[in-house]
């Protein structure tokens, strides 16, 4: 079996190994398990890519290709770049972390963690797929275990939550396959064949006609689960309902799917269109960093202002996409993995919090450095992290994504880097207000002198998630040289 198809396959046998599972026990032992093998598989994987590009200087590496349904000419094929590789490490990074977090879930934990490792199934062959068909049957996977995970284990209005998710998702789903049946109908403008695979359609010349008209459709149909503003109500709320798990993997994984379609699918293959819409969408862009960034600062739950932090954080991998730019394109894809990791702390501390203090309210807290000394500083270095301190992973996204944006000689350019750039102020005023309120002062409550301690579980998905973020902020340039090496085509085909 190829070393892709396990990223499909070892999932799918914890799923079942989880069905005959008897007990908490068992279930959360099967979890933890096969995470850790998934992440095994991803940092092996890392190495192998290292390997092969030395010798093989191939778009994608450890392809497969599969007749799947041969009269549409859809295959099962599979193959992966620098930006996939990251992408399949984060994952599975923030699956095992999203384990730990959740190792003292006690309703239905099974029905649970087989629904969350099905999610993972959907986002390892999201990133994986180069033939379209199959990459939008993934989406579906992973979009559909959502519903049932906050419907069932959330909190709050969570039916509400889970449906305006679904239907929002699924709208955009629709709208997404209108676009991609659009780039599969003009595959052959060339005179070829029709055909779903991304590497054939990159090197058709479709017409600019039919670019500017599918790439709104299919960008949007990707963008929406990346929190593109005006289109980016359902997140908080979903955010609101989940668990701390969920949480973790519809911020850290689930979102980044929709910038990774939008540069693996509309950016490369509709690059007319790209050009001709892109200031457009940049105007929307600008939008939702500027009021994510605003909206967090209203905000005294906890999880909401992560969650409006997430809208603007995902507006700067939109809007960097969209400045068509080397230095840029490379500030998006490490600002997608730095997010993930990020987020996924913060939602992890925040449902540590929450679990012991039971409110996730913002102005009912106070002193809780004192009691909670652990959880309160490394939410102290999420928070640098995020709004962008030297040393740290957010810096080194925020830098490029800014220094690329502002390369435009254009003033259109220009100035909507400068309003982009004002949210890292904004950014950081939220920031700081929390931690001033939550973590410094006072302690309010008596009842905190009880807290709770930290658990070798819950620090063990810590460190998963903190270590990539100062990693990655001290030690960037492997990681940036495999993006770029990945963005050659890229700008070949657009620029």
């Amino acid at each position: 079996m190829d070393i892709l198809t396990l990223f499909i396959t070892v999932p799918l046998l914890t799923v079942l190994a989880l069905v005959f599972a008897k007990g908490l026990e068992r279930a959360r032992f099967i979890a933890m398990i096969g995470s850790l093998i998934q992440l095994g598989m991803s940092v092996n994987l890392v190495f192998a890519y290292f390997k092969e590009k030395a010798i093989n200087s191939d778009i994608m590496v450890f392809t497969r290709d599969l007749v799947w349904f041969k009269e549409f000419n859809i295959h099962y094929n599979i193959g992966v770049d620098g930006i996939s590789v990251a992408l399949l490490v984060l994952t599975s990074i923030v699956v095992l972390a999203g384990v730990f977090i959740s190792w003292k879930m006690k309703d239905l934990p099974k029905e649970f963690f087989i629904s969350l490792i099905i999610l993972s199934i959907g986002v390892y062959g999201f990133f994986i797929s180069i033939d379209l068909f199959t990459m939008f049957v993934f989406f579906e996977i992973a979009v559909i275990p959502m519903y049932l995970l906050i419907g069932i284990w959330g909190s709050g209005p969570r039916e509400y939550s889970a449906m305006k998710l679904t239907l929002m998702l699924m709208g955009a789903s629709a709208i997404l396959l209108v676009g991609i049946l659009g780039i599969y109908f003009n595959s052959n403008a060339d005179g070829g064949p029709l055909t779903f695979s991304i590497l054939e359609i990159a090197q058709v010349n479709i017409p600019v006609e039919a670019q500017k008209l599918f790439f709104p459709l299919t960008f949007i149909g990707f963008a929406v689960i990346g929190a593109l503003f005006p289109f980016h109500t359902w997140s908080p709320d979903g955010h609101a309902s989940a668990p701390t798990a969920v949480s973790m993997l519809h911020a850290g994984v689930l979102m980044k799917l929709g910038g990774y379609g939008v540069f693996r699918v509309a950016m490369y293959l509709l690059p007319e269109g790209a050009l001709h819409w892109s200031w457009f969408f940049i105007i929307l862009s600008a939008i939702g960093v500027i009021y994510g960034a605003f909206a967090a600062i209203k905000q005294t739950d906890l999880k909401y202002i992560n969650a409006y932090s997430s809208v603007s954080h995902l507006g700067l991998v939109l809007f960097a996409l969209l400045m068509l730019n080397k230095t840029a394109w490379n500030g998006a894809i490490l600002q997608s993995l730095s997010h993930g990791f990020m987020t996924a702390l913060f939602f992890a501390l925040i449902g540590m919090i929450y679990g012991r203090t039971h409110t996730r309210d913002v102005t009912k807290m106070g002193g809780l450095l004192k009691v909670i000394p652990f959880i309160s500083v490394i939410y102290v270095i999420a928070g640098l992290a995020s709004l962008g301190l030297p040393g740290f992973s957010g810096f080194v996204a925020e830098m490029n994504i800014f220094v690329g944006a502002f390369e435009h000689e254009d003033m259109f350019y220009r100035v909507a880097t400068i309003i982009s750039v004002s949210a890292i102020v904004v950014t950081a005023v939220y920031i700081l207000r929390v931690v001033g309120m939550m973590l410094m002062g006072p302690i309010k409550n008596e009842a905190y002198l009880k807290l709770e301690k930290v658990t070798w579980y819950e620090k063990t998905g810590i460190m998963l998630l903190l270590i990539p973020i100062v990693g990655i902020g001290v030690a960037p340039l492997w990681l940036s040289n495999m993006i770029l090496e990945s963005i050659q085509p890229f700008i070949q085909a657009v620029l």
